[in-house]
């Protein structure tokens, strides 16, 4: 065979191979097909198989339904004690809750956005709105009756009368009469009684009260505000005399006392939290809150608290004179 027969052959053996080919491709495309046709009906099952089929339960959750009292009362507002000697109608503006009522008044222009009257004063983490001393309760001496003249009575040597026999009215009259009241002592006898009152030293305040007068804040007495200021009465007489009594072994600081107030008057949870003077001041706080003779609650008022009973928080401070 020459070269030439051979070179004849080659263009033969190139149609059979792309006649194979196109076989091949075809084969490809049509498992192609397939496979795309098979998922298409995949997604199709999958995406409206749900909308025959019946739905499943679910479940029912009862219906929770949640009250809040939104009212001014339902949130206790904070105490500030109120003087006797400015007891004033119910104000329109109810801001503090006291033992007494009390109208808002300032001294000085409005000078800030609290609702408390504007003054001059110290710088004190407290409100105090005068300055004065501290005194204790005395009751004052009681008048001793003065002896009565003793008689010396002499023997009688005449007949003794024998005493008539007591009719039934008469008896009757004696067992029901009421005794005669002894005389009131005079007020030139008695010593003066004073009344408990705290120190107080008058705060640096700014606030927003317009109305001029002596300051003073919004009140409103309340059955929990006079038995508050009671309770703080009860303590703070109690520890004004141990500091008396110890006031060379009391360091400068504060002593925080909590404790829960029940029912029934007796203290509950008493606990120090916060103490930066020493432990004698510490043991001073402790000592006045356990010996304070506190009555029990009144019922219109034992049953507006938590039935653990009147939580207190009472700071104790000794400031450098």
């Amino acid at each position: 065979m020459t070269t030439a027969d051979i070179m004849f052959a080659q263009p033969g053996n190139s149609e059979t191979f792309r006649e194979h080919e196109h076989e091949t491709r075809t084969v490809l495309f049509a498992l192609l097909a397939a496979i795309l046709i098979h998922l298409l009906v995949a997604l199709l099952l999958a995406a409206y198989g749900g909308v025959f089929s019946p739905p499943i339960p679910v479940e029912e959750k009862p219906v929770e339904l949640t009250l809040v009292d939104l009212s001014p009362a339902s949130k206790n507002s904070a105490f500030v004690e109120t003087d006797e000697s400015k007891k004033a109608p119910e104000p329109k503006e109810k801001t503090f809750e006291s033992n007494a009522n009390s109208i808002g008044a300032s001294e000085l222009a409005a000078t800030g956005e609290l609702p408390l009257p504007s003054q001059t004063g110290k710088d004190r983490p407290f409100m105090d709105l005068e300055t004065h001393q501290h005194s204790l309760e005395t009751k004052g001496a009681q008048p001793q009756p003065s002896a009565a003249p003793q008689e010396h009575p002499k023997p009688s040597t005449a007949p003794q009368a024998q005493p008539a026999p007591v009719t039934a009215a008469e008896q009757f009259a004696m067992l029901t009469q009421r005794p005669t009241p002894a005389a009131e002592p005079s007020a030139a006898s008695q010593q003066a009684r004073s009344a408990y009152r705290a120190q107080k030293e008058r705060t640096r305040i700014s606030g927003r009260i317009t109305n001029h007068g002596v300051s003073s804040v919004n009140a409103l007495g309340t059955p929990l505000g006079r038995y508050q200021k009671f309770l703080l009465d009860a303590i703070g007489s109690r520890w004004y005399a141990f500091v008396e009594q110890k006031r060379d072994l009391i360091n400068i600081g504060t002593t925080r006392v909590v404790f829960v107030v029940d029912r029934d008057g007796h203290v509950k949870n008493l606990k120090i939290i916060e103490n930066t003077s020493n432990e004698t001041l510490a043991n001073v706080c402790i000592q006045a809150v356990q010996d304070a003779q506190l009555p029990p609650m009144p019922d219109d008022l034992a049953t507006t608290l938590p039935a653990d009973g009147f939580p207190m928080d009472i700071p104790f401070t000794v400031f450098r004179n």
